[in-house]
């Protein structure tokens, strides 16, 4: 099973990009179908975007979509999020999580090993 570690969160102004690095521990980085998810204060863990084993697939909330981008370096054992056009709402510890699933599942129950998670906060 892999370990996850984010890195690159913090505090930026809206409408700055920012992006977010998960690397994993251990050979089977591939084997493992890829999400983020997000925590804002007082409310519950929500998806924001899946990435297939080989990164050819994926999949974003509505909220994100058109101005977050996921992709993967298999090599690196890394996966990412390129976060542009940050709005205050993005604010939220963000989560890398990891899944023995096919294709791009959106359900936290789905996600095996979690990342620690990394604040990213958008000031307005």
């Amino acid at each position: 099973q892999v370990q996850l570690v984010e890195s690159g969160g913090g505090l930026v102004t809206a409408g700055v990009s920012l992006r977010l690095s998960c690397t994993a521990s251990g050979r089977t980085f591939s084997g493992y179908g890829m999400g983020w998810f997000r925590q804002a204060p007082g409310k519950e863990r929500e998806f924001v975007t899946a990435i297939s084993r080989s990164g050819d697939n994926s999949l974003y909330a509505d909220a994100v979509k058109g101005r977050f981008t996921a992709s993967r370096d298999n090599a690196k054992n890394t996966v990412y999020l390129q976060m542009n056009s940050l709005k205050p709402e993005d604010t939220a510890v963000y989560y890398c999580a990891a899944t023995k699933e096919y294709g791009v599942p959106t359900s936290i129950s789905l996600y095996v090993t979690w990342g620690q998670g990394t604040q990213v906060t958008v000031a307005s």
